[in-house]
């Protein structure tokens, strides 16, 4: 049986783009491109767990919505389970603290960049059912 992680992301949007960051390039998948998040810990609410991946890793407090999307995705040693919520920037100026860059995108620009299995099926995902209605 393969190992299961609960992942959470935050599809943050400003004025038709979208925040992406990119993986450190020592991080599993390596300098691949997601939704900013990262994993639940035990007994934590995704929410909680998003506020606190987003300040951990960029230094910005968000305010985190509703569910948009929720994806699982089996990789080779591993399973996840990956939320997707909305998510606004409330203060701080994003830094590189635990990414290795980020972007703001427009939907049809995700094409461009690569994405881990799990993120690329959300993407698909979303690019369809959420077009221009944030």
């Amino acid at each position: 049986m393969l190992r299961r992680i609960r992942v959470v992301a935050g599809m943050i949007e400003q004025q038709g783009l979208y925040l992406i960051t990119q993986r450190r390039p020592q991080a599993t998948l390596p300098l691949l491109w997601e939704f900013p998040g990262g994993r639940v810990e035990s007994g934590e609410p995704d929410e909680a767990a998003l506020a606190r991946e987003l300040e951990e890793e960029m230094g910005i407090v968000v305010e985190v919505g509703d569910q948009v999307l929720e994806v699982e995705h089996v990789y080779e040693d591993y399973e996840v389970e990956f939320m997707v919520y909305r998510a606004r920037i409330v203060s701080g100026v994003i830094r590189h603290i635990k990414v290795h860059d980020h972007r703001w995108v427009t939907a049809s620009e995700l094409d461009e960049y690569e994405f881990p299995g799990a993120d690329s099926r959300s993407m698909d995902l979303l690019i369809k059912g959420d077009r221009g209605d944030a």
